[in-house]
């Protein structure tokens, strides 16, 4: 490789990993470290099945459950932090009033940025547990 692409790569990665932990610190510090640990948990017993299933498919398979477990608890956590935040909300614009669309539209898309790392990290458990059972038949 040359010089110019590890540069290129260097920038492209560094504002990806900017913007990931902007957004992650926009939605909501709390919220958003709870599911981060539900995915590396997912993360974890993925690994730890990949790594049983060339020697016992049993063992593998009974990882699916905790992984299955960890995406459904980071959806709640995220619907959870989004109305958390949506009430929050209300409550400042019925004590001050009038709010413009466009601080309006900005607080509606931090309230969604819990949910969809929720719904990501339920996505990726999904399509683990759906890799593993393919693997282990």
């Amino acid at each position: 490789m040359n010089l110019k692409t590890i540069r290129t790569m260097a920038i492209i990665t560094g504002l990806i990993g900017t913007t990931l932990i902007n957004r992650f610190i926009e939605g909501g510090v709390l919220f958003m470290s709870l599911i981060l640990m539900c995915l590396l948990t997912s993360l974890f017993f993925t690994f730890k099945s990949f790594m049983k299933l060339k020697t016992n498919s049993e063992a593998a398979m009974n990882t699916l459950q905790p992984i299955k477990d960890c995406g459904a608890i980071a959806v709640a956590i995220g619907a959870m932090g989004a109305l958390i935040g949506l009430i929050s909300a209300f409550e400042i614009i019925e004590a001050t009033g009038p709010v413009a669309p466009q601080i309006m539209a900005g607080g509606l898309k931090v309230t969604l940025l819990c949910p969809l790392f929720g719904l990501f990290t339920y996505v990726v458990s999904r399509l683990v547990t759906l890799i593993i059972r393919v693997l282990v038949k």
